[in-house]
C-alpha cells in the first residue's frame, strides 16, 4: 500500500480530521480492504457496546405527482399523467396501523412536489396522523418537499417548518440530496431544490430544536471530487448545528431517463462508505443501504463504517420502480447482525434504544 494512503487511513482512525484532497485521495484508492479495517476502526472507536442497531418503519409515499423531473426517477407521474395518485387518507392510515401491528413506531413520508396542495393541507394530514397514532413518529417530507411547501405557501421557512413541527412533523428524511454540488444537481434535475436551499431546511430545522437524517445517492453523473464536496458540506453543517442523527448512501439505481446508465456495483458501494465514515468524522452513525445491495452486502457493510442496518422497510416504491427490489424479514435482519458477533438492537429515529436489553448470561 502507499505510505501516504496508510498515514491518511492511521490518521481517520485515531479521529483525525481529513481535508477535502484527502479524503479525494481515499476514494481513488482501490485497497478495500485497507478502506474497511480503517473505517472499521473509526466505528469501533465511536461505537464500542456489543451491539448493532436496526429500526422497523414503512414508507408511506402519499403522493407520486411531482412538478420536478429527475431523470433517474422512475417513480413519478407529472400531473396530468395516468398512474398519478394521492393516498387516500383512509388507505394511509391503514397502512400505518399495519406497522404499528407489525412492532413499528415510525413512518417515512415522502411525497412528490405536489402542485396544488396548500401549507393546510399537510398540517391536517400530519394532526390525523397524530391523533391516530400519538406514539407514531412522523419521519416526514424531504428538503425539497419543504422547500417546494415555502414556494407554494409563499411563507417563510421558519414558519412552515414551525407550522409542520407543531401539527405533528417528527423529523426530517435525507431524501433530494442525490449529490449536493449544483453542477451535478442542473444535469439530473429540473424544478427541484438546489444545494444551499437544501442546506439551509436542515439548518433551520435544526436550529428549531429538530433532527434529521443525511444521505448521498452516488455512482450516476458525479466525479469523485464532488462526492467528497457532498461529504465536505454535509460535514460543515454538522459542524455548526450537530443536528444531522445519520448519514446514508447508496448507489444510484438506472431507470427512466438514465436507464442506460451502469449501477455502480458492491465495490464502488463499500468503498464510499468506508470513506464516508472515515470523513465524517462529526457523524455519530452510519446507516447500511440492503435496499440497494441486498442483504449480504447490507451485512458486510457493517464492516465498512456503518453500525446500523436501517429500517427493516415493510415498504418501499421509489426504489423498486427502479426494477431494484429486496426484502427483508426481521429474522434476517437479526441474524445478520448476530452472524457477525453483535446483539440486535432495535431502536427509534432518534438512535435511542427501544427494546429490552438482552438478559447477561449467568456466571457458573
Amino acid at each position: 500500500m502507499d505510505s501516504t494512503i496508510a498515514k491518511l487511513l492511521d490518521k481517520a482512525a485515531d479521529g483525525g480530521r481529513l481535508s477535502p484532497d484527502e479524503g479525494l485521495r481515499l476514494l481513488e484508492c482501490h485497497d478495500l480492504a485497507a478502506l474497511g479495517r480503517a473505517a472499521d476502526a473509526v466505528t469501533r472507536r465511536l461505537h464500542p457496546e456489543s451491539y448493532r442497531t436496526y429500526n422497523i418503519d414503512r414508507n408511506v409515499n402519499y403522493t407520486n405527482i411531482c412538478t420536478a423531473v429527475c431523470d433517474f426517477c422512475a417513480f413519478f407521474r407529472k400531473p396530468k399523467d395516468a398512474g398519478g395518485y394521492v393516498l387516500e387518507r383512509s388507505e394511509l392510515l391503514q397502512k400505518i396501523q399495519e406497522t404499528v401491528d407489525l412492532g413499528g413506531d415510525q413512518i417515512l413520508m415522502q411525497g412528490g412536489l405536489h402542485p396544488e396542495f396548500p401549507l393546510e393541507w399537510y398540517e391536517e394530514l400530519l394532526r390525523d396522523i397524530k391523533s391516530h397514532f400519538p406514539q407514531v413518529n412522523v419521519h416526514g417530507f424531504s428538503p425539497p418537499e419543504i422547500h417546494h411547501f415555502t414556494k407554494l405557501s409563499k411563507l417563510p421557512l421558519k414558519t412552515v417548518l414551525e407550522r409542520l413541527r407543531a401539527a405533528g412533523l417528527g423529523s426530517l428524511p435525507g431524501g433530494g440530496a442525490e449529490i449536493l454540488v449544483d453542477r451535478v444537481r442542473k444535469e439530473l434535475t429540473r424544478g427541484k431544490v438546489l444545494t444551499d436551499d437544501w442546506l439551509n431546511v436542515n439548518h433551520v430545522w435544526h436550529e428549531l430544536g429538530g433532527r434529521s437524517t443525511a444521505t448521498m445517492m452516488f455512482g450516476h453523473v458525479e466525479t469523485l471530487a464532488e462526492r467528497i464536496e457532498h461529504l465536505e458540506r454535509l460535514r460543515q453543517l454538522q459542524d455548526e448545528t450537530g443536528g444531522f442523527t445519520a448519514y446514508i448512501c447508496w448507489t444510484f439505481q438506472p431507470g427512466y431517463e438514465m436507464a442506460h446508465l451502469s449501477a455502480a456495483g458492491s465495490f464502488e458501494y463499500l468503498k464510499t462508505q468506508a470513506v464516508s465514515r472515515l470523513y465524517l468524522d462529526n457523524f455519530a452513525n452510519i446507516q447500511s443501504s440492503w435496499v440497494t445491495q441486498g442483504l449480504k452486502i447490507g451485512q458486510i457493510a457493517l464492516l465498512y463504517g456503518a453500525n446500523d442496518m436501517g429500517s427493516l422497510m415493510i415498504e418501499e416504491n421509489v426504489v423498486a420502480a427502479a426494477g431494484t427490489v429486496h426484502y427483508l424479514t426481521l429474522d434476517e435482519m437479526r441474524g445478520a447482525i448476530t452472524e457477525l458477533g453483535y446483539t440486535p438492537r432495535r431502536r427509534n429515529v432518534f438512535y435511542e434504544l427501544i427494546d429490552e436489553a438482552p438478559l447477561e448470561p449467568v456466571a457458573a
